[in-house]
C-alpha cells in the first residue's frame, strides 16, 4: 500500500513557514510498512484542495490531510474532501456540546463559526482531540472498487502527533495486512554523484523490490534503500543483500553503512586505534572542531586546538615561523604543513590537522596571498612520521567553501586511519 500526505495552508507556500508534519507522518506510516509515494502543499483554496484530494484518492491507498480543520473561513479541508468523495457532511451534536462547554469553561461566548468544526464526513469516525477544538476524522471506504483510507488531522503539531499516534496508528495496524519496512543507508564523501550512480546503478537496478534513492549534498553522497515485505526478516535480508554488493563495489569509499556521520566515523577510528587529534583552523574558524565536538564522548579522542585566524596566532599557538608566513603567505602548503605539525607538537596529540585558505568573498590579504583565488584551501595532516598536504580549489559561497574544507579534512583523517 502507498500513502499520500497533503499539508493544507497558504502560510506554508510563503518563505516564512514550512511543513514539518509530513516528516513525522512519514516516519509513522513507515513503521506500519506503508511507503509514502506523494507529498504536496495546497493553499487555502477549495478548488485547488478538492482537485488535489481527487488526485490523491485516485492514486494512493491512504491519504492523510494535515491542517484546514479550524473554525475560520479559510479552513476548508472537510468541505474539499467531502466534494472529492461526493459525501455529505453532518454536524455532530456531541462535538457541538463539547465546544460550548469548552468556551463556557473559559467564560467566553462561542462564536458561531466554531460550529463547523463539528462537521463530520459521512461514514467517518470522529477522532477526539484532547489538545485542541478541532477533532480529527478517520474514513475507511471504497472508491470505484478500491479500498481507500482517508485521515483528516489538525495542523498544529501538538495536536496532530498524539492524534496520529494514539488513534490513527492503532486503527491502521489492525486493518492493514502485515507489512514491514527495512532501511539501510550508505554514505560516501567527496565523490561525484554521477560516478557513484554509474558504478552502483547496474547493481541496485537488479533489485526491483528494493526502492533505491541517491542523494547528493554538502560534500556527501547517500544511497538509501527501502524494502517492504510480509516479515521484517525478509525485508532486512533483501536490503542487506543489496548493500553488501554495493559495499563490495565501492569498497572504502563508503564511510558509513548504518547512517553514522563522517565525524562519528573519524572519532570511532581514532578510538579503535587509541589515537587522539588536535586541530589548527584558519579559514574554517573552528568549524571542524565544532563538528567533532558535537558528537557525545568526543573529548576522549579530540583534544582540542586553536582558531589561528591571524598570522600572529599561527605563530603563537602553532609555532609557525613568522618568516614562513611572510614569504609563502598564510595560504600555502608550507604554512598548512607547519600548522599541522605545530598543533600536534604543542598539544601532544597523535595527529594534527590544519586548514588554511581563502573563503571569500573578498580577495586575499595584501602580501603573498593577494592574488590567490577564492576557494584555494590547503589541508594538512601530521602524524609524526610524515605530513600530508592537500590542495583544494573549492567553489561556491563562503559557507560552502568552509564546510567543504572541513569535509575534506575529516575524509583525510579517515583515509589515513584506514
Amino acid at each position: 500500500m502507498i500513502a499520500e500526505i497533503i499539508a493544507v495552508g497558504s502560510e506554508m507556500l510563503t518563505p516564512f513557514r514550512q511543513d514539518t508534519n509530513s516528516l513525522y507522518l512519514t516516519a509513522g506510516l513507515n513503521d506500519l510498512g506503508v511507503s509514502v509515494a506523494f507529498k504536496s502543499i495546497i493553499g487555502d483554496n477549495i478548488t485547488h484542495l478538492a482537485g488535489a484530494a481527487r488526485t490523491a484518492i485516485a492514486r494512493a491507498d491512504i491519504i492523510v490531510f494535515s491542517g484546514g480543520l479550524g473554525p475560520t473561513e479559510d479552513d476548508m479541508t472537510r468541505e474539499a474532501v467531502a466534494a472529492a468523495l461526493n459525501l455529505e457532511l453532518h454536524r455532530d451534536a456531541t462535538i457541538i456540546t463539547d465546544l460550548y462547554k469548552r468556551y463556557a469553561a473559559r467564560k467566553i461566548v462561542m462564536p458561531p463559526n466554531n460550529a463547523k468544526q463539528a462537521d463530520i464526513l459521512e461514514g467517518a469516525t470522529m477522532l477526539a482531540n484532547a489538545n485542541g477544538s478541532a477533532p480529527g476524522q478517520f474514513l475507511d471506504t471504497v472508491v470505484d472498487g478500491h479500498r481507500k483510507i482517508v485521515i483528516l488531522l489538525p495542523g498544529p503539531p501538538n495536536e496532530l502527533k498524539p492524534l496520529f499516534d494514539l488513534q490513527c496508528k492503532p486503527r491502521l495496524a489492525t486493518s492493514l495486512p502485515p507489512r514491514y519496512l527495512a532501511k539501510r543507508m550508505l554514505r560516501m564523501a567527496l565523490i561525484p554523484e554521477s560516478v557513484v550512480d554509474a558504478r552502483t546503478a547496474p547493481i541496485y537496478q537488479q533489485f526491483t523490490d528494493v526502492e533505491s534513492t541517491i542523494l547528493a549534498g554538502s560534500g556527501e553522497i547517500q544511497l538509501h534503500f527501502l524494502c517492504a515485505k510480509p516479515t521484517l526478516a525478509e525485508a532486512q535480508a533483501r536490503v542487506d543483500e543489496l548493500t553488501e554488493k554495493i559495499e563490495a563495489e565501492m569498497d572504502d569509499s563508503i564511510f558509513s553503512s548504518h547512517g553514522e556521520s563522517l565525524e562519528e566515523v573519524v572519532l570511532l577510528h581514532l578510538g579503535m586505534r587509541h589515537l587522539d587529534l588536535a586541530a589548527a583552523e584558519s579559514c574554517t574558524g573552528g568549524l571542524l572542531s565544532e563538528r567533532l565536538t558535537a558528537i557525545p564522548g568526543s573529548s576522549r579522542y579530540f583534544l582540542g586546538g586553536a582558531v589561528v585566524y591571524s598570522d600572529t596566532l599561527k605563530t603563537t599557538f602553532a609555532d609557525v615561523p613568522p618568516g614562513l608566513v611572510d614569504t609563502k603567505g598564510p595560504v600555502s602548503p608550507e604554512v598548512a604543513r607547519s600548522l599541522a605539525e605545530g598543533i600536534r607538537s604543542r598539544t601532544g596529540a597523535s595527529l594534527g590537522i590544519a586548514i588554511t585558505g581563502i573563503a571569500g568573498p573578498g580577495p586575499g590579504e595584501p602580501g603573498p596571498d593577494a592574488n590567490k583565488p577564492i576557494g584555494l584551501v590547503y589541508v594538512a595532516l601530521a602524524s609524526g612520521e610524515d605530513t600530508q598536504v592537500k590542495e583544494l580549489n573549492l567553489t561556491g559561497d563562503r559557507d560552502r567553501i568552509r564546510y567543504w574544507a572541513s569535509q575534506h579534512a575529516l575524509e583525510m583523517i579517515r583515509r589515513h586511519l584506514l
